[in-house]
C-alpha cells in the first residue's frame, strides 16, 4: 500500500478499512482479520494499492474526436477542426456520450477524479452519475457562441445554474472555467473572479500554452497574459493554471507566492508542440503541480500512467538531473497534488482515515513487471493503466478485474460509432 501521506511511505502486508464509503483504518492485514473477523474482505496478492488518481485537466467529451486532426499545430487545430465540429454538433446528447466514453476509459486507468472544461456540464454530470466516478465540472466561459450559449453573461447563467442544481450531488464539484485570456474579455475575466471570491470555487483557465499566445497577448494587450490575469484579480489558491509552459523566473515566483496551482500536461505539450513545462522549477519554487491528459482530441489517451512516467523523464531530461521530480514526487503530482488544486484534499487523494475510500490496485505480479525492488518506482516507470485490477470510489467498485461494473462496453462502443459517422457526414 502506497498511501501518499505522509510521502515517501510504503506499507507490506496492510489492509484498509472501509465502513461508510470512508477509510475507517489502515492496519497490518493480520491485526485486521482479528479486529472485523466478519467483515467481507477483498484479497489482492501480488497488488499495490494507492489513492485513485486525479487528472487534473481534461475536455471530457471530446473523446468523441479522438484523432480526428491530429499532426497540426494548436491554432490551425482548434480554428480549422475542432471548433467547426463544435459548433455542428456539440449537444447534450454529444457531451453525454462522449463524457461517458471518456469515464470508461478514465476508469479503467485508475482514474477516479477529473476535472473537465467542456459544455453542456449539466449533460457531463449525467455521465459522471452514471459511471459513478467523481468529477469537478467548468462552468466554460468563453466571448464567441455555441450551440450551449450565446455570450460570456450565458455562458456563466448557465454554469452557474448548473452549479446550483447539482450542488448536492457528492461526487460532483464545480470549477469557474474561462477557457483561455486569448478567448475571454477582461469584463468577463473579471466577472469569473468576483464569482470565485464569493463562491470559493476553483478557476480552470489556459494560460502560456504557446510562445504565439504570448506574442499576441503583447501585441493585443501590451502583456503577457498571466499579468493581465494578475492585474483582473484571478492569480490565487483558487487559480488552476493549465499547462503554464511557456514562463519567466518572475512568473513562477509569482505563481508561487500567490499559492496558484499548474495542471501539468506533457504529452499535449508535445503532440501540439507547445513545448516543456518547467515543472521541476516550478516544484521547487512551492508551486502545487497535478497531472492532466488534456483532451483526448489532443493527446489522445486519457492516462494517467503515461503522464506520469513523461513528466518524470521531460523534467530530468531537461533540466540535466536525473534528481529531480523522484518516483514518490510524482505520484503526489497525479494524486493528491491534484485533489489539493480541486479544494479536495480533505476528501481524496491519499489513503488517510477520515477520507473518502477512493481507492486504485495495480497488479505488479506480470513477468513485463518482474522483478520489483520499488512499487512506486514500479507505478511511474513500468506499470500501465493496462495493470489496474480493481478500482472504487466512496469504497463502491467501479472496476473488478479490469472491467466495468456500472457501464456497458457494447452499448458505448455503439454511440461511439455513431458520433464518428455524425462527425464524418
Amino acid at each position: 500500500m502506497v498511501p501518499v501521506e505522509p510521502a515517501g511511505l510504503v506499507l507490506a502486508e496492510h489492509a484498509v478499512v472501509v465502513e461508510n464509503g470512508a477509510i475507517r483504518e489502515i492496519l497490518p492485514a493480520r491485526r485486521a482479520r482479528e479486529r472485523y473477523p466478519s467483515a467481507r474482505t477483498v484479497s489482492l496478492p501480488g497488488q499495490v494499492l494507492i489513492p485513485g488518481l486525479v487528472n487534473l485537466h481534461t475536455h471530457a467529451a471530446m473523446t468523441l474526436m479522438r484523432g480526428l486532426a491530429d499532426d497540426r499545430a494548436l491554432m490551425d487545430w482548434l480554428r480549422n477542426h475542432i471548433w467547426p465540429v463544435e459548433l455542428k454538433l456539440a449537444s447534450p446528447e454529444f457531451v453525454e456520450d462522449g463524457t461517458l466514453l471518456a469515464c470508461a476509459e478514465m476508469l479503467r486507468g485508475g482514474i477516479t477524479c477529473f476535472n473537465d472544461m467542456y459544455f453542456f456540464p449539466e449533460a457531463a454530470a449525467r455521465a459522471v452519475l452514471h459511471s459513478g466516478m467523481r468529477a469537478a465540472l467548468g462552468m466554460i466561459v468563453v466571448e464567441f457562441p455555441s450551440p450551449y450559449a450565446t455570450d460570456a453573461p450565458d455562458y456563466l447563467s448557465k454554469g452557474l445554474a448548473a452549479r446550483d442544481a447539482l450542488k448536492d450531488e457528492p461526487r460532483l464539484s464545480f470549477c469557474l472555467a474561462p477557457h483561455a485570456p486569448f478567448t475571454v474579455s477582461d469584463a468577463s475575466l473579471s466577472r469569473v473572479a468576483m464569482y470565485a471570491g464569493e463562491l470559493d470555487v476553483p478557476v480552470h483557465v489556459h494560460v502560456h500554452e504557446t510562445g504565439g499566445e504570448i506574442r499576441d497577448a503583447i501585441a493585443a494587450h501590451g502583456g503577457r497574459p498571466l499579468a493581465r490575469l494578475d492585474g483582473l484579480g484571478l492569480l490565487g489558491p483558487n487559480l488552476i493554471a493549465v499547462h503554464a509552459v511557456h514562463l519567466t523566473e518572475d512568473e513562477i515566483g509569482r505563481l508561487a507566492a500567490q499559492g496558484c496551482h499548474v495542471a501539468h500536461c506533457p504529452s499535449s505539450n508535445l503532440k501540439l508542440a507547445s513545448g516543456i513545462a518547467p515543472v521541476a522549477r516550478l516544484a521547487a519554487a512551492g508551486v502545487n503541480v497535478g497531472l492532466g491528459t488534456d483532451g483526448a482530441a489532443s493527446n489522445n489517451r486519457l492516462d494517467l500512467f503515461t503522464e506520469m512516467r513523461l513528466a518524470a523523464l521531460l523534467a530530468k531530461g531537461a533540466g540535466g538531473d536525473a534528481t529531480v521530480l523522484p518516483a514518490h514526487a510524482v505520484l503526489a503530482m497525479a494524486t493528491l497534488n491534484g485533489a489539493r488544486a480541486l479544494g479536495l484534499e480533505r476528501r481524496i487523494g491519499s489513503l488517510v482515515p477520515g477520507k473518502r475510500a477512493d481507492m486504485v490496485a495495480v497488479d505488479l505480479s506480470s513477468l513485463e513487471l518482474a522483478p520489483c525492488y520499488d512499487p512506486v518506482s514500479h507505478l511511474v516507470y513500468a506499470a500501465g493503466r493496462e495493470h489496474v485490477s480493481h478500482v472504487w470510489v466512496d469504497g463502491e467498485l467501479l472496476v473488478e478485474g479490469g472491467r466495468l461494473t456500472r457501464i456497458e462496453p457494447a452499448e458505448l462502443a455503439w454511440k461511439a460509432a455513431h458520433w464518428k459517422d455524425r462527425i464524418e457526414h
